[in-house]
């Protein structure tokens, strides 16, 4: 692993944890996970494996530690690995076929929905809250949020890929994809 690709990874990592930390809770206490934007955007940026689940371990953690949702915790650890592999998938079949810029927030709008779901999903299992608790979370919830998250990463991206430009990190993107 590539000690600039660690570093640049933990700087994501960290914003994505201090955005989660301030955002205030929308419904029922559930706040809107914003560190989802930072590790997919790491995804994007790093699409190979070892890193996807060095990025989604750490932010499953963190964001267990900062959730205040009932069940969220075990939910986080669960559902961040998950989604960070689905993340993966669609990153290798979408990108051939989109430019970067169209891809990450069309990633994010859809991880959000794929992450919200799986989030919710495994409280509702757990605690036994039912269909319609999961509907309303998921219409009140999860819904704005994947909307928040791709507005976000439509400014944060091109600005990410301007820096990961002017750096040597740009090299270990280009390097990855081609071995890849």
């Amino acid at each position: 692993m590539d000690t600039r690709v660690l570093v640049f990874l933990s700087l994501l990592i960290g914003i994505g944890a201090a955005l989660h930390t301030i955002m205030p809770p929308i419904i029922f206490g559930v706040t809107p996970d914003l560190s989802l934007v930072m590790m997919m955007l790491g995804i994007i940026l790093f699409p190979k494996g070892r890193y996807v689940l060095l990025a989604s371990l750490a932010t499953g953690f963190i964001s267990a530690m900062t959730t205040g949702f009932p069940g969220g915790q075990i939910a986080n650890i669960i559902e961040k690995p998950i989604t960070a592999f689905i993340i993966l998938g669609m990153v290798k079949v979408l990108e051939k076929s989109m430019s970067k810029q169209k891809l990450a927030p069309t990633i994010t709008a859809i991880g959000t929905l794929i992450s919200g779901g799986i989030f919710l999903f495994i409280p509702v299992v757990i605690m036994g809250l039912g269909n319609a608790g999961f509907s309303v979370l998921y219409a009140s919830v999860v819904l704005p949020t994947a909307l928040l998250n791709t507005v976000l990463m439509i400014i944060v991206y091109p600005i990410v890929q301007n820096i990961t430009k002017r750096t040597r990190i740009s090299n270990e993107t280009s390097n990855q994809t081609k071995a890849a």
